[in-house]
């Protein structure tokens, strides 16, 4: 295969957090001089979800296994139909999608992370190769099957080193030894902060609200300590990496800290948002130094209260780089695109120094059309 040649490709992604699709057509190439990526994103789209669509989201955590693998193939077709219109409206083209499913299972200590949405059904919709189900092959060496999207932080923006996503769930890339790592000897690590949008569009639909925009409520809210005592004392944070979580967890240990809290809505987003940007300090404190930039991207980048208050505790060492809003909304799905882009070209798009695996990886099932 041509290494000069771009290849395009199609990333969805579908977060913890609900907030819809995330398409992003991106090009990708090797820079035989650098020994690194070059990436450029085409076009981008966010389809919200309607309310049908997030009810059949949520409630699959609960269904039968007839009902859920329904869903599975619904679903997959489902993105297959909305792949054919993004690309036909578009007038746009490309070479292989790359698809991340949405989260319901996520339990690799039980050996498997299940991802809904199936390849075939995209790729029998859209006549177009789909590499998907990218979290399996690792856990079956031993990781975590989570985080994946250092391998982006890595190759794509190794300019900095700190990358924290703050999706349903936040996850952060730290870069030892920055500038001397490759592809073969990332020098990262990597693993998931804790929940987050998950958590706090959860209570913002409790004021009828499908997120709490710029974190007005929480900024009018007030600290409730015993609240915010109870979360930081939870068992996950003081875990050594790797480590992933998933709504499971997050069902049973921290949703409960909320249903039986007193405090006003407002207060429990102010207690949440402190605790976030809390754990999120605590996890790069160990190794900042002065004039340390830090990638924000997920849609808790546009939660202003949130920044500032992880600004607040940043200061005067560290700085926030929160870059093009297209990098923030869609980052993931540009780094997935990648993770196909890599596959395809035979490579390792998973490091064991990430998910404690036994060995590096190559991720993904590749479906070709029917």
């Amino acid at each position: 295969m041509n290494k000069e040649k771009d290849l395009v490709f199609l990333g969805l992604m579908s977060g913890t957090s609900l907030d819809g699709l995330d398409m992003a057509l991106c090009s990708f190439k090797q820079n035989a001089k650098s020994n690194g990526y070059q990436y450029k994103i085409l076009k981008t789209e966010t389809l919200a979800y309607s309310s049908e669509m997030k009810t059949v989201l949520r409630t699959a955590y609960s269904d039968s296994s007839k009902i859920l693998l329904e869903k599975h193939q619904q679903y997959g077709h489902w993105l297959g139909q909305q792949t054919r219109l993004f690309l036909a409206s578009n007038e746009l083209d490309c070479d292989y999608i790359a698809s991340h499913g949405h989260t319901i299972f996520h339990r690799p200590e039980l050996g498997y992370s299940f991802q809904l949405g199936a390849g075939q059904a995209i790729a029998n919709e859209t006549q177009i190769s789909v590499i998907a189900d990218f979290r399996n092959t690792d856990i079956a060496l031993g990781g975590q099957g989570a985080p994946l999207v250092p391998i982006g932080d890595a190759l794509l923006f190794n300019e900095y080193k700190y990358c924290i996503n703050i999706g349903g769930i936040s996850n952060v890339s730290i870069k030892l030894n920055q500038n001397k790592g490759n592809e073969h000897e990332p020098n990262i690590i990597a693993y998931d902060i804790g929940v987050a949008n998950m958590l706090l569009n959860e209570l913002a639909g409790k004021k009828g609200l499908e997120y709490d925009h710029n974190g007005a409520l929480a900024a009018n809210g007030k600290l409730d300590q015993a609240l915010y005592d109870q979360l930081n004392a939870l068992a996950y944070y003081a875990a050594p990496f790797p480590k992933s979580l998933g709504v499971e967890w997050y069902e049973a240990n921290m949703k409960p800290l909320f249903e039986n809290n007193t405090s006003s809505i407002e207060d429990q987003l102010h207690t949440a948002v402190s605790h976030i940007a809390h754990q999120m300090f605590r996890s790069i404190a160990p190794s900042l130094e002065n004039g340390d930039k830090i990638l924000l991207s997920g849609g808790g980048a546009f939660n202003q209260f949130l920044v500032h208050c992880l600004s607040e505790k940043l200061q005067p060492l560290a700085s926030i780089d929160i870059g093009n809003k297209e990098i923030v909304a869609f980052k993931e799905a540009l780094i997935f695109a990648f993770m196909g882009y890599l596959k395809i070209q035979a490579k390792l798009n998973c490091y064991k120094s990430v998910t404690g695996a036994i060995k590096d990886s190559s991720c993904g099932l590749i479906f070709n059309p029917l």
